[in-house]
């Protein structure tokens, strides 16, 4: 499928679009100038609710015609953009501004809320440079919520299969691991199977290809580009204070070195496999049939980062897990990426898993 725009793009937007990014930048700035006013003397919630104010504006010059779609559309992207980096900041420094919800008793992170509404808006400002219609907004909004439901179901079909086996395996280091890699594979499988015969899908929509020479370059310069990207990021990252959450493996391989001989094979025989072939050969593949083929690699990563957050979790705060999630949203593009570039498979699974078994060794040697 080419990179081509597609039959609701390109001719031009009513109001509803930017309308609809000036409520979420609206919701972003509030978020950000309730804990400004109220004392919050954070130069990055500072700067964040200028960058909000700005995203409002132009989200507005664009509903009422005083910037084109491009500059416009840019404008409020890059403020939004900028939103989410400084929020996210102030989150994994500590930053939340909780505030309780009347009548509910909920407390929320109004910082966290700006991060999630201005993300919003960046969508919304991508939509509107692309000159989608309202009802291919809509459109995409479903396909994307299905495809977080499914991803999520991945890690519910996980959740089943350790329950059913973990009578019949037992409670020690090694039977975990086995039963870890065993539900990862039943599990992402059958959620993979089951959305396959839903759509009526047979064995030809899995991308199942022996790797050519292109497709064994392609693989070797993406686990350099993987590894790569890691590098950048963790040290930007470093740079600028920045701490992560550390993955349950990686806590039980430090504990349990001995692990290291079932772990790397199940890295590339089954975590690198499985993932890949529910995130990027079911849910990007599906996302090509509404997104341009590059859309869906990002909104693929925006799945597959969210669903992680369960393995990060465990003794770790909120803004180092939002950091981590940050990095393997980063990750998945390069995986997406690959997928997109080749369409089989195998070159993201091996790069998957090739990944996580060089860092379990690095980890132990």
């Amino acid at each position: 499928m080419s990179e081509t725009a597609r039959p609701d793009e390109g001719a031009g937007t009513d109001s509803a679009i930017p309308s609809l990014g000036a409520v979420f930048a609206a919701v972003t700035m509030a978020a950000v100038l309730v804990p400004v006013r109220g004392g919050v003397d954070d130069p990055f919630i500072q700067a964040a609710a200028a960058f909000a104010v700005v995203a409002v504006v132009g989200f507005l010059a664009r509903r009422h015609g005083a910037l084109d779609r491009t500059p416009g559309a840019l404008a409020a992207a890059g403020a939004s953009l900028l939103v989410v980096l400084l929020t996210g900041y102030a989150v994994n420094q500590g930053t939340t501004a909780p505030t309780t919800v009347p009548g509910l008793e909920w407390t929320v992170s109004l910082i966290f809320l700006a991060f999630v509404a201005a993300g919003a808006s960046i969508g919304i400002a991508a939509a509107d440079y692309a000159g989608v219609s309202t009802g291919g907004l809509v459109e995409r909004t479903l396909r994307f919520s299905t495809m977080v439901v499914l991803g999520f179901a991945g890690l519910v079909g996980m959740a089943v299969v350790s329950i059913v086996f973990a009578p019949l395996l037992g409670t020690g280091n090694l039977e975990g691991q086995l039963l870890q890699f065993l539900s990862t594979s039943l599990g992402l499988g059958s959620v993979a199977a089951i959305y396959m015969a839903m759509r009526g899908y047979d064995r030809s929509f899995v991308d199942l290809e022996v790797p050519n020479l292109r497709a064994v370059l392609w693989t070797v310069g993406g686990l350099a580009l993987l590894f790569g990207a890691l590098v950048g990021i963790s040290l930007a990252m470093t740079a600028i204070g920045v701490e992560t959450a550390e993955h349950g493996t990686t806590q039980q391989v430090e504990q349990n070195p001995e692990l290291i001989a079932v772990i790397v094979p199940g890295m590339l025989l089954i975590v690198g496999p499985f993932e890949e072939l529910l995130y990027r050969n079911v849910v990007q593949k599906s996302l090509y049939e509404t997104f341009s083929r590059y859309g869906a690699v990002v909104v693929t990563s925006v799945v597959f980062s969210s669903v992680h957050v369960s393995a990060y979790g465990v003794n770790s705060t909120a803004g180092e897990v939002l950091a981590t999630l940050v990095v393997l949203f980063g990750l998945s593009l390069v995986l997406g990426f690959l997928y997109e570039r080749t369409d089989n498979l195998v070159v993201p699974a091996l790069v998957h898993g090739a990944y996580n078994a060089i860092q379990m060794l690095v980890l132990v040697l």
